[in-house]
């Protein structure tokens, strides 16, 4: 029972300092757009990597704000031998964090919640996704809390469908009456759900089957062609 208790007490602890480090990057790299966060261990150490959208505003002249939050990582948490790291958000209309934090920064600066969830659902399925859920909750237009959703393509909201195949961002937004939080919710792009089929005619099957040739027969003739010769 206490090898068991220790064991859950270090995944415990190790997850709770997980959650502390992203809210750490995310606070000190929102200007960035921060996009994400990944962690992974190695015999080296710790291997921070934190995707952006602009990865410039996360580096700093000559390295100088990426040295000093991998400084900070290294006293401030329980880290072994951090090592940060920035990547390039490839598609922002893509990333879940990314449009959250977008929606947030407009309400602040004075967008009316419908347009902001409108507008951002647009530009979120015109980039190729297939669904998008936006969820805006709080103080929207009185001292009465409310939720309004924004919904666009295929969305699923439960079960390991939804855990697969939807990406999910957070943001609040800091206003007079309260605050707002903001939750994105965008299924991939080119995602192909369990229930979706392809059925093909028999003509079309012979077609298919002419066309591919298994990479082992293709091996197979080049090694007898070389055999040959």
């Amino acid at each position: 029972m206490n090898e068991n208790s220790s064991t859950l007490r270090k995944i415990i602890n190790r997850n709770v300092e997980r959650h502390l480090v992203r809210e750490f990057l995310m606070r000190n790299t929102k200007k960035a757009g921060f996009g994400g966060l990944e962690i992974k261990r190695t015999p080296a150490g710790t291997e921070v990597t934190v995707k952006a959208e602009r990865p410039g505003m996360v580096i700093g002249r000559k390295g100088k704000i990426i040295n000093d939050l991998q400084r900070r990582l290294n006293d401030e948490f329980q880290i072994e031998n951090p090592r940060l790291k920035v990547d390039e958000v490839e598609k922002p209309a893509l990333n879940a964090q990314v449009m959250a934090e977008k929606i947030a920064s407009a309400m602040e600066r004075g967008w009316y919640y419908r347009r902001a969830g409108h507008s951002a659902a647009l530009n979120i399925m015109d980039a190729g996704a297939r669904g998008v859920l936006i969820t805006i909750s709080g103080k929207l237009t009185g001292s009465r809390n409310r939720t309004q959703k924004f919904i666009r393509g295929h969305v699923k909201y439960c079960g390991e469908t939804a855990n697969q195949f939807m990406d999910r961002g957070y943001s609040v937004a800091v206003k007079k009456l309260g605050t707002i939080g903001v939750t994105v919710e965008i299924m991939r792009q080119g995602t192909k759900l369990p229930h979706e089929i392809v059925i093909y005619s028999e003509e079309e099957l012979r077609q298919r089957e002419s066309t591919e040739q298994p990479p082992e027969e293709e091996v197979e003739v080049e090694a007898n062609a070389e055999g040959t010769e």
